[in-house]
């Protein structure tokens, strides 16, 4: 995969794995265009002026839960990294709804708008607290044993669930895929 050739979109680009995503792919890939996707344009802000501001960069304010926007927002866009989500438990238990709105039917929009828009490939990044979550399990949308280590499905899903927070095993993925 030639990354200076690819545009790439983040959702949940402000958040800590966003931010640890970009730099690398910034510094190690030179890809043509990074867009950070995100709904906090605080955020957002206190990215691009902490360094975050380089010329292939795009700030595009969004949230997974409008389609409308993004299918706008991945118009021309070759790759779809979605690492956006609710992920503080005791949140999600008092706010369910919201959690299902962003964490599933989120992911839904993400799979449905890349599809509309011809999107070559997607990666889903996801954390021990979205596949291993007290008995609000989501385990229908990831394969069959994926609740520890690295999985790359036949459907190009990538899932790393890794509580310490290392996601050195996302990265190598990418470099192999």
């Amino acid at each position: 995969m030639n990354w200076q050739n690819l545009t790439v979109l983040i959702t949940g680009g402000t958040g800590s794995f966003g931010k640890k995503f970009s730099e690398v792919v910034l510094r190690e890939y030179h890809p043509k265009k990074l867009i950070i996707f995100s709904r906090d344009e605080l955020k957002q802000h206190e990215m691009r002026t902490s360094g975050f501001d380089h010329l292939s960069l795009r700030y595009f304010i969004g949230d997974v839960r409008d389609r409308e926007r993004l299918y706008r927002a991945l118009a021309d866009v070759d790759l779809v990294v979605h690492a956006a989500a609710l992920k503080q438990v005791p949140a999600c238990e008092y706010n369910p709804f919201e959690a299902v709105k962003t964490n599933v039917l989120g992911a839904q929009n993400i799979i449905d708008a890349s599809a509309g828009a011809a999107v070559a490939a997607e990666f889903f990044y996801s954390s021990i607290f979205v596949v291993n979550w007290g008995d609000y399990r989501a385990h229908a949308l990831f394969p069959k044993g994926s609740q520890a280590g690295l999985q790359i499905t036949d459907k190009g899903l990538v899932t790393v669930q890794d509580a310490s927070g290392n996601d050195a095993g996302l990265m190598e993925a990418y470099r192999t895929h």
